[in-house]
């Protein structure tokens, strides 16, 4: 062995006796495959031509080998082209393409991403028919079924409009304005015992704001007249009290009825296309109903009517007084008279104007003529159909 050479210089060792096996791995010629194991790879290189053309081999110098081509001269097709018009299927079992494509075949086809489920036989039986129905039947009602809010605030909407309608009628006319009006208009009665109409309309005055004040009985019960002495005995600054408290009680009722019906209002006009209307609509049937039946019976018999009313609020014995009395020179029964007239009459105009503006009609319905006129032309073709089926004697529908 000499120093520039590490192979032994061994005269029996033929370093060129290789006989046909080629110098590296790489240049080992491909085997057969059949159709079927062939499979398109692509080369580890990443070479991207897939043309089927044949291209051959370049010389590659190796050791032991002069040209670098395998024995007999045969030319090597690169590694992923195809050869004589075939896939390229035979690279090299070293090459990662090659790998790929053995485990391809062997695992075959790729299954679907979607693959339709096959029918079981627990889909294919279908239930009895009353079930059918019955499932049916609970579909349409859980569709057409309508919310139950809704038709709770509808409800109070139509409880709470009378009960509104009559109170602020109330308090327009517990007020100096209809106070003066029924002082100063002709044929109301005048007092027998010295009060003239200024008299009247000041005391009358002082009576009507105490009742929507937040003053104590002081209020009247400290009023002198002319001659030093007071104004209101004892008995009437007492009933005066008694009529302040209801009063106060109806206007507070009143107010939170108000701000409920807002509320109701406000939420049907979010969540209920229509039911303002509808709320309204019904809460004026009511009140009409209610203020003719009440004005039938003031009509029938006042003095009994208006007894019974005072029987409903105030004990007996405590608002009944004599005429000389400064609550009944104020206010005599005919003011009393045409304060229900002028109540039933504002309660009755402003139920009717609320009937009139919230009647159904077709255009507040939703309804549009043509719409309307198709139903119609829709239920008279049943009609005849029906008609038709019973002249012929088949069964209905």
């Amino acid at each position: 062995m000499t120093e520039k050479s590490p192979i032994p210089k061994d005269p029996d060792a033929d370093i060129h006796d290789d006989g046909d096996e080629p110098a590296f791995e790489w240049m080992k010629p491909a085997p057969k495959s059949t159709a079927a194991d062939a499979r398109p790879a692509r080369a580890a290189d990443g070479d991207q031509d897939t043309s089927a053309k044949r291209m051959p081999q370049e010389g590659r110098p190796g050791a032991g080998s002069a040209s670098g081509a395998v024995a007999g001269g045969a030319a090597r097709p690169l590694a992923g082209r195809p050869v004589d018009g075939q896939p390229a299927g035979g690279q090299q079992p070293e090459s990662r393409a090659d790998r790929k494509a053995a485990e391809a075949a062997e695992a075959g086809p790729e299954p679907a991403l979607f693959a339709e489920p096959l029918p079981t036989s627990a889909l294919q039986v279908r239930p009895p028919e009353a079930e059918v129905e019955r499932r049916n039947h609970e579909r349409e009602q859980a569709a057409n079924a309508k919310p139950v809010a809704p038709r709770i605030f509808q409800v109070l909407l139509a409880v709470f409009y009378p009960v509104v309608l009559l109170v602020l009628a109330i308090r327009a006319v517990a007020s100096p304005l209809f106070l003066w009006v029924e002082y100063y208009r002709p044929g109301f009665p005048g007092d027998g015992y010295g009060f003239n109409a200024d008299d009247r309309m000041t005391y009358g005055s002082y009576a009507l704001d105490y009742l929507s004040n937040w003053s104590g009985p002081r209020y009247l019960g400290d009023l002198v007249n002319q001659n030093g002495e007071k104004l209101f005995k004892e008995g009437e600054v007492s009933h005066m009290a008694d009529v302040k408290t209801v009063m106060l009680s109806a206007f507070g009722a009143g107010a939170l009825m108000i701000i409920i019906g807002i509320i109701a209002m406000i939420y049907l006009r979010k969540r209920s296309t229509g039911g303002i209307r509808r709320g309204l609509f019904a809460g004026s049937i009511v009140t009409l109903v209610l203020i003719l039946g009440l004005g039938t019976l003031a009509a029938l018999g006042w003095q009994q009517f208006f007894t019974d009313f005072h029987h409903i609020f105030f004990a007996n014995g405590t608002w009944t007084f004599a005429l000389d009395d400064t609550l009944i020179r104020l206010f005599p029964g005919q003011y009393w008279m045409d304060s229900g007239i002028a109540i039933g009459a504002l309660v009755f105009i402003t139920a009717l104007l609320t009937l009139i503006f919230t009647w159904p009609t077709r255009r507040r319905r939703g309804l549009s003529p043509k719409n309307e006129a198709a139903a119609e032309g829709a239920a008279k073709a049943e009609d005849a159909d029906a008609e038709a089926r019973a002249e012929a004697g088949a069964p209905e529908k």
